[in-house]
């Protein structure tokens, strides 16, 4: 039998069949199998195809024989990972809103070439969750790992730290100056990622949205602070703090703000939503919600620069609620 171009690579393509083209319930006969390698410049026989299985076994590949009436099909058993557990992974990714939409898409992508290429098609689906906003911020990976890294080498950090205006913009905060703290902490709460810091003029632990986090950079010659602030801290409950699920009706709500709240409306639910002015100072909205208590309590805290405006049920319940926390304490 004459070779192939590419007889020398015959056992990593035969390794690559295995992986992209079988799974529990796609196998391929050995003419299949021949074909394909012929296609990819490879020449092969049954009696050498036999041979070479047994040395992928040999290797740790879990090639699997069915008969299925005249033919004898083979494919590739345990895999690193199980399919379940890349769905998983997939809607996981999907669902993380500190995750870009486009590097979720890469995440993906990557993800599928763990599986077969029929099993890949099913990790191509859409996870449907309402309110699901997507941050905007397509640099918060680099955020992430240059945070990781100051943490790691225990060194401070400076950066610009930014909020939404009434133009849907992100600008400075501070006027522009630079905000310097020392890392410790990375937190994944209310599906964001915050950075816990030591700030050391006021010697207190400070948050920041790591999306919000631009022009990050990291002090190398000033050694981190706070380490005693960060060691009477009780790590798993501090670590678990989480904003309120909303469950209830669901409905269109609108509401009367003062401008400096736009920036928590939008992080919230996004930047499509429509900001009409109402005077110099506030603006309205529309916003879908579950209205539940979690939802009146979250727009209580905000207090007075927030008002429920339409529908009326809803107002009334916000009302109500008031009352009764009222009185409580009365």
């Amino acid at each position: 039998m004459t070779k192939g171009i590419n007889q020398k690579q015959k056992m990593l393509y035969l390794e690559k069949i295995f992986q992209e083209e079988t799974d529990d319930d796609h196998g391929l006969t050995l003419q299949q199998i021949a074909e394909w390698l012929q296609k990819h410049g490879v020449n092969a026989d049954r009696k050498t195809l036999y041979s070479d299985f047994d040395e992928l076994r040999n290797f740790g590949l879990d090639i699997i024989s069915s008969n299925s009436g005249r033919n004898c099909t083979y494919h590739l058993g345990k895999r690193e990972f199980e399919l379940a557990e890349l769905k998983l992974l997939v809607d996981s990714v999907q669902a993380a809103r500190f995750i870009p939409d486009k590097k979720s898409h890469a995440l993906i992508r990557k993800l599928e070439k763990l599986a077969s290429r029929e099993q890949g098609k099913s990790l191509q689906r859409q996870v449907v969750i309402a309110g699901r906003v997507k941050t905007m911020n397509r640099n918060v990976y680099l955020t992430v790992d240059k945070l990781h890294q100051a943490i790691n080498t225990n060194v401070q950090v400076r950066f610009h730290y930014t909020r939404w205006n009434t133009r849907k913009e992100l600008v400075p905060r501070n006027k522009g100056n630079w905000f310097q703290v020392s890392p410790w902490l990375m937190i994944l709460s209310d599906e964001n990622y915050y950075l816990a810091a030591y700030y050391g003029e006021t010697g207190e632990i400070r948050h920041y949205r790591v999306d919000k986090i631009k022009d990050l950079e990291l002090l190398e010659d000033q050694p981190r602070e706070g380490q005693k602030a960060i060691a009477q801290l009780d790590i798993p409950k501090y670590a678990n703090m989480h904003f309120g699920m909303f469950n209830g009706e669901q409905t269109d709500v609108e509401l009367k703000i003062s401008q400096d709240k736009v920036g928590i409306f939008i992080d919230r639910f996004g930047k499509d939503i429509m900001l009409v002015p109402d005077g110099p100072d506030q603006v309205r909205l529309t916003v879908k919600v579950e209205v539940s208590d979690q939802f009146l309590g979250w727009i209580m805290a905000l207090g007075t620069g927030v008002e429920i405006t339409s529908p009326g049920w809803v107002r009334e319940k916000m009302v109500k609620e008031a009352e009764r926390i009222l009185g409580v304490y009365k």
